[in-house]
């Protein structure tokens, strides 16, 4: 093989490679695994100042529903309609007992980062940013946790 050719495979091979997580301190890490678990913890306790600081306020949070003719739509929900059903108490139907969270961060960029929010009853895919000095919610994709599913062991 030629020293050109060696070059290249060499460039090819580091190009290709995954890149490492260097924007991901643990200060980061730390705050966006506190954001994803107020938003959760918040839900669950009924406490709207947590969910509140848990969320950016163009929060856009949407889900892939069905009607009861069998049509399905989007179902958006806002910061101000998360904070207000939190503070209604509708996460706290829930047996205490019976509630769990799991966060698994996917991916820091800078100042962006991808979430999975593994709970009881739903499966969140969050993007966060960092926002006016912490980590705030952007925008969340949500489904039901199918009861059958296994709970995520890390």
């Amino acid at each position: 093989m030629t020293i050109s050719r060696r070059l290249a495979t060499a460039l090819a091979l580091v190009l290709l490679a995954p890149a490492p997580l260097a924007a991901q301190t643990a200060a980061d890490s730390a705050a966006i695994r506190r954001t994803a678990l107020d938003y959760i913890e918040g839900w669950f306790a009924g406490d709207s100042a947590r969910m509140r600081r848990a969320l950016h306020p163009d929060l856009a949070k949407r889900a892939v529903m069905v009607d009861d003719q069998g049509r399905q739509f989007v179902d958006l929900q806002s910061a101000s309609m998360l904070t207000r059903a939190a503070g209604f108490g509708f996460g706290t139907r829930l047996p205490a007992a019976q509630r769990w969270s799991h966060v698994q961060i996917l991916d820091v960029d800078g100042d962006l980062a991808s979430v999975k929010l593994h709970s009881t009853q739903l499966v969140d895919y969050m993007h966060l940013v960092r926002w006016e000095g912490g980590w705030r919610i952007l925008n969340v994709l949500w489904a039901v946790r199918p009861a059958d599913r296994p709970r995520p062991t890390r």
